[in-house]
């Protein structure tokens, strides 16, 4: 990947979406702005994409991040109401004491292994999970990728901290692993398209782990001043990531113009990582709990807050649209 692609998808930048107001149901108390952050390649570019949007009585204000953390701390630290994130960042947020609420979740349609892999240079002699002890792996603190390796170490008996763990933003792991100062890297697609292309190779990958669940996260203190805006974009959401499904080929060029990818690599990236609305029930909240439970066996968090108090059901969806794309 040139490093013009690396900046694009690494740099956080802000875009205003400026959505004519029209009268319409909402109570006279309510807010007519909805800040939404949002990880590149992600909601954003299926509303722009599906028309979604168009019509809604109220302002979106984008804000964009190249990961999930970076999300989570302008959500948290309410600079945003809403955004989306996978299921280990999310509640490595929350257990870190953020006021943040899942209010939404989606979850894979597709086992798609090269979605979420730690990933090694293709002459490694790394090729198993016991060839990482002592090395050197890159990844975002309290991601998917992080969250990965963890799940990897555990089945094998492996204690985390017989590992090197550096915490880098994906643009700067990229580097890092591009120029072998890293042994290893667990990242998530597109990340992993790319590296994959490039002549990397992965030494675990998500068809024995599975495919993490993504969250809309909303700031606790928005949601009752904005539950009608956030009611709102959920459906429209959900009708967004439904167009995606059923136009893959019109979604991936919006993709590519968004994150600057290669039109290929955003379609692999579309395809690889498919999924649909999921109502929150106890399976969901038991798989929380367990990603809590291995985070804090390896000494990340305290664990200590109810995760059943991390999620709102309120906001079920009336419109059961399919997801699609998410870095």
């Amino acid at each position: 990947m040139s490093k013009k692609t690396v900046a694009l998808l690494s740099a956080t930048l802000v875009a205003v979406a400026g959505l004519g107001l029209a009268a319409a149901t909402f109570k006279r108390g309510d807010d007519t702005i909805l800040r939404v952050a949002n990880q590149k390649g992600q909601v954003r570019a299926m509303m722009l994409a599906s028309g979604a949007l168009k019509g809604a009585p109220y302002t979106v204000e984008w804000s964009e991040f190249p990961a999930a953390q970076p999300l989570l701390e302008a959500v948290g630290g309410g600079a945003a109401d809403l955004g989306l994130a996978a299921d280990a960042p999310f509640i490595f947020a929350y257990q870190s004491g953020s006021p943040v609420k899942a209010i939404a979740v989606q979850a894979p349609v597709n086992q798609a292994p090269e979605a979420l892999a730690i990933l090694v240079k293709t002459g490694s002699p790394i090729r198993s999970t016991q060839q990482l002890v002592g090395k050197s792996i890159a990844t975002t603190r309290g991601s998917i990728g992080h969250h990965l390796l963890l799940q990897a170490l555990e089945r094998a008996n492996i204690p985390a901290d017989k590992v090197r763990v550096t915490f880098l933003p994906p643009g700067d792991a990229k580097a890092a692993f591009d120029s072998g100062a890293i042994d290893a890297w667990a990242t998530w697609t597109p990340y992993t398209n790319v590296a994959i292309k490039e002549g990397a190779r992965a030494v675990v990958d998500a068809r024995d782990y599975g495919l993490p669940l993504y969250i809309d996260i909303a700031n606790a203190d928005s949601i009752e001043p904005k539950r009608a805006l956030l009611a709102d974009f959920l459906q429209r959401e959900a009708k967004a990531v439904a167009w995606a499904r059923a136009h893959p080929d019109q979604f991936a060029q919006v993709l590519a113009k968004e994150t600057g990818l290669p039109l290929d690599i955003a379609r692999a990236s579309f395809d690889r990582n498919n999924r649909v609305s999921q109502p929150i029930d106890d399976g969901i909240i038991a798989h929380e709990q367990a990603i809590t439970a291995r985070f804090r066996k390896a000494g990340l968090t305290d664990g200590k807050r109810s995760v059943p108090a991390a999620f709102d059901a309120s906001f079920a969806r009336v419109d059961k649209g399919q997801a699609s794309s998410g870095i």
